[in-house]
């Protein structure tokens, strides 16, 4: 059992929106885009040294955090075309009368309480470092229902492309190494911080990694951080064991051979107990339970502040990370994926065996298969999707440099600094540490007993109500995209879209991610994908209209995503704006005192919005306000509530157009880079698909989800749109983009050809130009028969030289395609009636 005493970790709720690098006054200094680039570009590498400000909040920040005190905050639209872009994103939504109803409300809405609600969201704007952001906690930390499958999203990495380092405890002790430099760069204040085009992204989030837990209360959630912790807790049957990998200086105490001997030992140990018989105390299922019910069982444990289950859990909740060791061997893309994202569910002898008891869902993640397949499950309440990515290449990146460096000791490293060997160190310099492992022993109480048994069949329900199917495209995917002028997102986004059209002769609300990090404690912006220019497209698409009028209509559609991606990047979108309006009016409902009216009233930063809960859940990839759930979860009003307040409802939210645009049917994000295999989040509602993808060089891999939502035809019905659609670029040959992988010595050659200058060797030149190779000689190449009838069934760079270590398939396309050959059967469509 343990020996040193662990403390609870202290809620960070209270300064949520504290602005925490604040401008020192009379600086003169102002917070910009260009400002923040200026100070981010004033740091060399050799000026990233250890400056301690996360202890020591006197000092100067280091390169990680440079540009926090420059970065512009987030603007708040002007009200009316926060207006104009909410009816433009209803209009393909609906029809000509439920958009003139919309239109009504809207106008209504501006002419009386619209320019009050915008005018107290400013003020209540003033003092917090980002307008949108306790509203966003909020509905995140006031949600009720599980967070497993519902709020959690995952990613699985790419296996070691090392083989014989694909064993369970290899792999997890070269990952958890390598996840603790992360810790120690970014604790030390090295970690460079993200940048798009030289310009600085804000690193808030980074603080927020690791030491953290989202603990339940009797009033909502709040997120409890250690920012001081230096052990890691391993989950192997379900069983806890946890010793320490950092000292107070956060250097690592253990190399990666020490790593691997305690999980080896820990492994070990987990099997000696048999399945069904550490199923009974696999307490980690408590974590997938309704959050009020978890809370009164916390209780429990935390009973007797003294006793050994308060210590236990207060050791999980503070731990930098979990560590979750699975007996099992997924094979499939769609096991895999639904391991990583809510475990596996086996039922033994009426006894639960899965690896979904593996687990503890308020907090960080690291899963381990025993064949060596990894990947992450995070709590997303603090962190986006974007900032535990830089997680997963910057470890799986270093996995490999590390290895490299046992062949060439010159290999480069990621980091600024790295920590003294702890094979070289005096065993006293670690200080108190505790490197052996230790089992933590709950003691089972009845109550606990009896509260495991419901939450482990309420899990395996919730397991039972998904379904996940993934498609590993290789038959071309970003290069080919571009080469042929289009955004390679649009191009995704459009293939969402015509899929769907395709199976249901509609469209419906979908939902993209935009990142807004550019500017002070920034998440996301909600691109409202669905346009009429979408909607043009696949009516096009799906009629009987010739190659070319769906190819412009498809160019037509990209070009209108890509505006709007970039309009939602510099927030100035308008999902935000509206659901934080509309929380504003919700807080006046609850506070009887506050009128519309009222110039003077100010908010409580850390208040709830509301106690009631619904029945789904916010997603990592969705806005606030995307889901009937979340209007739910930040107070809603029904009728009855409006007649019991004596308020009346603003017409733009009483519309049902509010609605349907927070009710999303196909939730999207397209978040990966090499370093990724799959990465994926659970349906957003009942009726739709949670669908994550990531484009390759050569290749498109999708996560689908839904509940049981003829998930595989919708996967299947992607893969022919994209066939299909290959195959009419290639008919009009319009590729306007060139390959950008193109080499830069043959433009040179090229250029001097035509200078007329005289060749270095004689002969015939049998290499067409890169571009062309890629747009058309490839296509040439491929077999007729693919030519006819529809397709067969079948952002962040982890950097060069991981793509020169560990090769991607070329996904060039290959006469593999003879699986299309049913397609000619399909004959003539008829033009779907219109929406």
């Amino acid at each position: 059992m343990a020996v040193r005493t662990f403390t609870k970790p202290t809620s960070l709720n209270q300064s949520i929106a504290i602005v925490t690098h604040s401008m020192p006054e009379g600086t003169g200094k102002e917070r910009s885009n260009e400002a923040a680039k200026n100070s981010a570009d004033a740091f060399s590498r050799d000026s990233k040294s250890p400056l301690a400000s996360h202890t020591n909040p006197t000092s100067k920040p280091g390169i990680t955090f440079a540009a926090q005190d420059n970065l512009p905050k987030l603007p708040i639209p002007d009200l009316e075309t926060s207006c104009k872009k909410y009816l433009e994103s209803l209009e393909p939504l609906q029809s000509h009368k439920e958009h003139r109803e919309s239109q009504a409300a809207v106008r209504d809405f501006l002419k009386s309480e619209g320019p009050a609600l915008q005018d107290r969201l400013k003020k209540y704007a003033e003092d917090k470092a980002n307008y949108i952001e306790q509203f966003w906690y909020d509905s995140y930390l006031n949600y009720d229902n599980p967070v497993v499958l519902n709020l959690n999203p995952f990613f699985l990495l790419e296996d070691d492309p090392t083989p014989a380092r694909n064993n369970q405890v290899t792999r997890a002790a070269s990952l958890v190494t390598s996840a603790l430099a992360f810790v120690r760069a970014v604790r030390r204040e090295e970690l460079p911080p993200d940048t798009i085009r030289g310009q600085p992204l804000c690193m808030y989030q980074y603080s927020r990694l690791f030491g953290t837990a989202r603990i339940p209360t009797e009033h909502g959630c709040h997120i409890g951080q250690d920012p001081n912790a230096k052990h890691i807790v391993v989950m192997a049957h379900g069983q806890f064991y946890w010793f320490d990998v950092l000292d107070d200086n956060s250097d690592l105490i253990m190399t990666e051979k020490d790593m691997a001997l305690n999980l080896d030992v820990i492994v070990a140990d987990a099997s000696k107990v048999p399945l069904q018989d550490a199923a009974k105390g696999a307490l980690g299922v408590l974590s997938t339970e309704n959050r009020k019910v978890w809370s009164g069982l916390r209780d429990v444990l935390h009973r007797d502040e003294d006793s050994n289950n308060s210590d236990c859990l207060n050791i999980v909740d503070s731990a930098l990370f979990i560590l979750c060791l699975d007996y099992t061997e997924p094979i499939t893309g769609a096991d895999l994926c639904m391991n990583m994202l809510c475990g596996t569910s086996r039922i033994e002898r009426g006894v639960q065996v899965g690896t979904c008891t593996n687990r503890w869902y308020d907090k960080l993640q690291i899963i381990v298969c025993k064949n060596g397949s990894a990947g992450i499950n995070f709590e997303h309440t603090g962190v986006d999707g974007h900032t535990v990515l830089r997680f997963a290449s910057d470890l799986y990146t270093d996995t490999i440099l590390r290895f490299a460096r046992t062949i060439n000791g010159q290999a480069p490293s990621l980091w600024a600094s790295i920590s003294p060997d702890p094979s070289k160190r005096d065993p006293d310099s670690f200080g108190d540490v505790q490197t052996t492992p230790h089992k933590l022993e709950w003691d089972m109480l009845p109550e606990l007993s009896t509260a495991l048994r419901f939450a482990e069949t309420r899990l395996a329900d919730l397991i039972a109500q998904n379904e996940f199917e993934t498609l590993e495209f290789m038959s071309y995917g970003k290069n080919f995209m571009t080469t042929m002028g289009f955004s390679p997102d649009a191009f995704v986004q459009m293939a969402f879209q015509a899929a769907y059209y395709g199976l249901y002769g509609r469209v419906e609300c979908v939902y993209e991610p935009a990142m807004t990090k550019f500017y002070f404690h920034g998440r996301t912006e909600a691109v409202r994908s669905v346009t009429n220019e979408s909607l043009d497209f696949v009516r096009t698409f799906w009629g009987e209209n010739p190659a070319t009028a769906k190819v412009e209509t498809l160019r037509k559609a990209c070009q209108k995503h890509v505006d709007l991606t970039k309009i939602c990047a510099k927030a100035e979108g308008h999902d935000r704006h509206m659901y934080a309006l509309n929380c504003i009016w919700q807080r006046s409902l609850e506070d009887p005192m506050i009128g519309l009216a009222s110039d003077t009233a100010s908010y409580d930063s850390t208040g709830r919005t509301t106690p009631d809960i619904a029945s789904t859940s916010p997603s990592m990839f969705s806005s606030p306000s995307s889901r009937k759930s979340i209007i739910s979860d930040d107070g809603s009003v029904t009728s009855s509530q409006v007649q019991t307040t004596q308020h009346t409802m603003p017409a733009l939210f009483a519309d049902p157009g509010w609605d349907k645009q927070n009710t999303t049917i196909l939730s999207t994000s397209n978040c990966g880079n090499p370093s990724l295999r799959q990465f994926g989040f659970g349906p957003t509602s009942g009726e739709g698909f949670g669908i994550g993808y990531i484009i390759k060089d050569g290749s498109v891999s999708i996560c689908a989800s839904s509940k049981h939502r003829q998930t595989k035809r919708f996967v299947d019905a992607l893969e022919a749109y994209f066939l299909e659609i290959r195959k009419l670029l290639r008919q009009t040959r319009k590729g306007t983009g060139g390959d950008k992988s193109a080499s830069r010595a043959r433009e040179a050659e090229e250029k001097q050809s035509k200078k007329g200058a005289k060749a270095k060797s004689r002969g015939r030149n049998i290499l067409a130009h890169a571009g062309q190779q890629t747009a058309e000689a490839q296509e040439e190449g491929l077999e007729d028969e693919d030519e006819d009838g529809l397709g067969g069934y079948g952002f962040f760079d982890a950097g060069m030289l991981l793509q020169a270590l560990k090769a991607n398939k070329d996904g060039a396309e290959t006469p593999g395609d003879k699986a299309a050959a049913h397609k000619r059967n399909i004959g003539r469509r008829l033009q779907l009636a219109e929406y």
